[in-house]
């Protein structure tokens, strides 16, 4: 089945939420320019909270590589997601410095924005339409031959057609998951609903 990442968890009652509904993946955004965004130190606080069984993912954007080291070293994170410029020389000396996966995202404009995808030497791979943006890309772009974690404008609504049709290792969600800018348990849980197949 089709996993599920819901991103930019960023309060207590989030974290109750995703308890509730157990995403296979979280995300805590770790760029200072997002709405999102939460410090080290709460991340901490709501990673002592969440389930075990839920990974925990670092979205960073450009960040040096100690300042990730860190929060792996810390326990914060299990995994990481770098959504910025870095490219496979970051991700190979990344790579020597922690031990969890690592995640590459990519914002897909064209066929050449799949192949930079394709080619990338992290773990996993993320195709989006831009950060947080909320907005579908051209899906008719994917012509790929690894796993990949999908993003970008999916709902309750659309996520099981995509999900069918594409076949992607994981379905990631954020902005689809809220109201007035916080998360919404009820959206949540349709979002995993829909994706699980319940009606």
């Amino acid at each position: 089945m089709t996993k599920i990442k819901m991103c930019g968890l960023s309060r207590m009652c989030d974290i109750e939420y995703a308890n509730e509904i157990m995403p296979d993946y979280v995300g805590f955004v770790f760029a200072e320019k997002s709405k999102r965004y939460v410090s080290p130190e709460k991340a901490f606080e709501l990673r002592k909270n969440l389930d075990d069984n839920i990974i925990p993912v670092g979205v960073f954007v450009n960040e040096p590589m100690d300042y990730i080291v860190r929060l792996v070293e810390n326990e914060i994170i299990d995994m990481v997601q770098l959504h910025g410029a870095e490219d496979n020389d970051y991700i190979k000396k990344l790579g020597y410095l922690i031990d969890v996966p690592i995640m590459q995202a990519f914002v897909i404009k064209d066929e050449e924005d799949i192949k930079k995808a394709e080619n990338s030497i992290a773990d996993y791979i993320l195709l989006d339409s831009g950060l947080g943006s909320g907005k579908t890309f051209d899906h008719s772009l994917i012509n790929i031959n690894r796993p990949y974690f999908l993003a970008g404008g999916l709902t309750s609504e659309n996520v099981r057609e995509i999900s069918d049709r594409l076949q992607p290792y994981a379905v990631d969600a954020s902005s689809s998951l809220e109201t007035d800018g916080f998360k919404d348990i009820n959206k949540m849980r349709a979002f995993a609903d829909a994706v699980r197949r319940k009606d």
